[in-house]
């Protein structure tokens, strides 16, 4: 990481070279297609409808625990789950679950008087701040300690070992900060001369300078978009934008000794998450802060289908329901384990997590909430993450990995899969993988879908995009197949995935050009999954009456 950010600095600012933008189109929607029929490595979702052609399917409520969502949208606003019994805008909770007019779902990051959390510190932030005046400079033996102060010292090891600051951090850091500054001296002297603000490398190649210092800052600005790998239809305001975020949580833990973590929920709900008493906090505003994320997985699960607008969805007979649990920075574990709980009481049976962190510290109440999830049938669906780690070794939370030593059966972990046209592999570059903790792939990578204000669409990419395509076809087989339980649901996904290429070698996710990796060793199936397979085999399961590991689709 250290040597990509110096080498992308330096050789922008110094060399003299022109570097011209990669400009290959993507296909929207590429995601949905069939390899031999489309040549994409999708899903095959046309060839799973016309199987399906004369079954009858019934509504299925899918939550999406994320950032919030666009409900104007006019490829979701149809499709969205609306609480019927509470539905008045009154200030009351006529029916009476604790969360007053919640007609659409719930915001957990949000007050009665409108206020909400825009922003929150890193996990390990918060965490150390917590703990440190118990453990910070002190000599500890844990067997003196009781059950409870040893429990908080064994997850104070490991925030020392996440907040540990080497100076090659500090010179990323310090790197990070030069060359945003260099970027945005160049945004200003071409938007001062182009009279355009927001703009894509691609558009910037269209741009015609008329002073020396523009040009330079032209072919300067795309020499760093084409080191940095900045998608060609990205905007300068979006990719700072992400670069801020990262930074900012860089400086959270290189600093966090000098500026101590601000509790930012706490500021806004009055919320002690330690305290499991308080949970009817929140308001009804599920489209507050930034909905981006969950605007668009969203609309990979379920944007109208056959209705001419953007993109179609992969579901066709779902209800959404928000959740906004996840701020910018690390979501609570409180607000996640009652973002569980609310999807399932209110009748979801899927419900799609595209976040995680490194650091769970009332996993216990987030365990619970899982283990509540399978006793009522429903189905989780988790992102594995976008820190090309291998999860074996290196935790993402939420997990199916229960404290009591159990697996939770209804928890399915999802890896990102690519194209070869797209990133030159069919494991994406940046997606965390393991064969014990991921159990499939799924196409995550330039995923075209919604995006909040003005009903547009975007193409964005992370397994936070293949967790919903996951969900989407498990909507499918729960709609179609409703005799099917989440855990058999969990099993026709991961024994219909596309295998044909599992032995194949690729580059390693975060690895040097000579590293490679089999989708084998990805995860546990070895496979991407595949909604035409999925269907076939969820037939022969409900038509036959076979046990789901005797079934295999026919096309494998």
């Amino acid at each position: 990481m250290l040597q990509r950010w110096i080498v992308c600095f330096l050789v922008a600012v110094l060399s003299t070279a022109q570097v011209a933008m990669a400009q290959q189109p993507i296909q929207k929607g590429w995601h949905l297609l069939d390899e031999e029929q489309d040549g994409y490595y999708g899903i095959s979702l046309q060839k799973a409808y016309d199987f399906l052609k004369g079954r009858k399917s019934q509504p299925i409520v899918v939550a999406v625990i994320d950032s919030g969502i666009d409900t104007t949208h006019e490829d979701l606003k149809p499709v969205l789950w609306r609480n019927t019994k509470d539905n008045n805008a009154n200030g009351i909770d006529d029916d009476n679950n604790g969360y007053p007019d919640d007609a659409l779902g719930w915001n957990f990051l949000g007050n009665r008087n409108g206020e909400n959390v825009e922003k929150e510190s890193a996990e390990a932030a918060r965490l150390f701040h917590a703990l440190a005046p118990q453990f910070d400079n002190r000599q500890i033996d844990s067997n003196l300690l009781s059950p409870e102060a040893r429990a908080d010292f064994r997850l104070w090891l490991q925030v020392q070992k996440a907040v540990t600051v080497t100076e090659e951090d500090r010179f990323i850091l310090k790197i990070l900060n030069a060359t945003s500054r260099t970027m945005l001296q160049y945004d200003s002297i071409i938007a001062a001369q182009w009279n355009k603000h927001e703009f894509t490398p691609i558009e910037l190649e269209s741009f015609v300078p008329q002073s020396a210092e523009a040009r330079k800052a032209k072919l300067n600005l795309l020499r760093i978009y084409t080191l940095l790998q900045v998608e060609p239809d990205q905007t300068n305001v979006e990719f700072m934008e992400g670069m801020r975020e990262f930074i900012q949580q860089k400086e959270d833990i290189i600093y966090l000794r000098e500026q101590p973590a601000t509790n930012y929920r706490l500021q806004i709900t009055g919320d002690d998450e330690n305290s499991w008493q308080s949970r009817n906090y929140g308001n009804a505003d599920v489209m507050a802060g930034s909905a981006m994320h969950g605007t668009h997985v969203a609309g990979i699960i379920a944007a109208v289908r056959n209705n001419g607008l953007g993109i179609d969805g992969i579901a066709d007979n779902v209800r959404i329901l928000p959740l906004r649990v996840v701020p910018n920075g690390d979501e609570h574990d409180k607000d996640v384990a009652l973002a569980i709980r609310y999807a399932v009481d209110q009748g979801a049976s899927i419900i799609n997590m595209s976040f995680g962190k490194g650091l769970s510290p009332q996993k216990h109440w987030v365990d619970d909430a899982i283990a509540y999830a399978a006793s009522k049938n429903v189905l989780l669906v988790h992102a594995a993450g976008n820190d090309a780690a291998f999860l074996d070794t290196v935790p993402q939370y939420p997990t199916p990995f229960l404290n009591n030593g159990t697996i939770a059966p209804n928890f399915i972990t999802v890896g990102a899969s690519s194209d070869m046209s797209i990133k030159g592999g069919l494991i994406a570059d940046f997606t965390n993988y393991g064969r014990q903790t991921v159990d499939v792939m799924a196409p995550g990578v330039k995923i075209y879908a919604t995006v909040p204000t003005g009903n547009k669409y975007a193409f964005l990419q992370g397994t936070s995009m293949a967790a919903p395509v996951v969900s989407g076809i498990a909507a499918i087989l729960r709609s179609y197949f409703p005799q099917l339980t989440a855990v058999e649901v969990k099993q026709v996904i991961e024994q219909s995935v596309d295998t044909r290429h599992s032995d194949k070698v690729f580059p390693k996710p975060g690895g040097e050009k000579k590293e490679t990796l089999t989708l084998r060793e990805a995860c546990k199936t070895g496979g991407v999954v595949n909604a035409y397979n999925a269907v076939q085999l969820a037939a022969q399961l409900t038509d036959s009456k076979h046990n789901p590991k005797s079934v295999t689709p026919s096309n494998q």
